[in-house]
């Protein structure tokens, strides 16, 4: 199932306009709608909700663009207390502003508190999420950026990488997370930090530069550079020249 929430709102969008008349999904707001014939779109105002059995979708102001037709739809762009629902693919998301580009299958939420949750993954960010369905690209952007599944949490000021799928599943294809401060980054029994994480499935190495530390069990090693294969659990820390590697080993014996 890969990004499903991007085909149900251009679904969702498809039929709300024919759907209508068929008494499938209805929209309802407070100030009507208002179309600019000439420069191609129309506005939706004030206390926008688009509710069908499937789907929800609550804001203060949707604008969507067309092409030939009202129904020939380009980009839709809502703004206020966004929020939306799929029960039917277990989907859901908030933000402040939303922003799909149908053709190029591009979806971006904005704003403090944006998410967007799926059944295997969550994203948060305090700035910005932006998706591209077509290639699997996601980027997050700003404080308290958060990705997290199952196998993985990850938390930094901007999180980029490319989700693939396999069957009955979906994993991270290549990372890169930066912090000026400290990236982390969980992996089932070992924890990460540095100010730059890589990850690259096709050689299974997460490389770690600068500020690096990795924390497994009791052991604790710290350094300037560090690598972890993920294939057969092992690590490696180096130094700089003016640097020293140091471990720390607990015994709780």
């Amino acid at each position: 199932m890969k990004f499903n929430f991007i085909f149900l709102i251009i679904l969702l969008f498809s039929i709300t306009l024919y759907g209508r008349e068929l008494g499938e999904t209805e929209i309802t707001t407070e100030d009507g709608i208002e179309v600019f014939q000439n420069e191609k779109f129309y506005l939706l105002k004030k206390n926008v909700k688009i509710e069908s059995d499937d789907f929800s979708l609550n804001a203060n102001e949707v604008k969507i663009n067309f092409d030939k037709s009202l129904y020939d739809i380009i980009e839709l762009a809502a703004k206020g207390e966004v929020d939306f629902v799929s029960h039917v693919f277990e989907i859901k998301g908030k933000s402040k502003i939303l922003n799909l580009k149908v053709k190029t299958e591009q979806l971006k939420v904005e704003g403090i508190g944006s998410e967007l949750i799926t059944k295997d993954v969550k994203m948060l960010s305090d700035g910005f999420i932006e998706i591209n369905n077509l290639n699997g690209d996601f980027n997050l952007n700003g404080p308290n950026s958060k990705l997290l599944n199952e196998n993985i949490l990850i938390v930094a000021e901007s999180i980029d990488g490319i989700f693939t799928d396999f069957p009955d599943n979906k994993e991270i294809k290549f990372l890169e997370v930066y912090d000026k401060n400290l990236s982390y980054v969980k992996n089932k029994d070992t924890e990460m930090y540095a100010k730059k994480i890589n990850f690259d499935n096709d050689n299974s190495i997460i490389e770690l530069i600068d500020k690096v530390t990795i924390i497994r069990n009791e052991e604790k090693i710290t350094g300037d550079y560090g690598t972890l294969d993920t294939t057969n659990n092992s690590y490696k820390i180096k130094s700089n020249n003016q640097g020293k590697v140091k471990v720390i080993i607990q015994n709780n014996e």
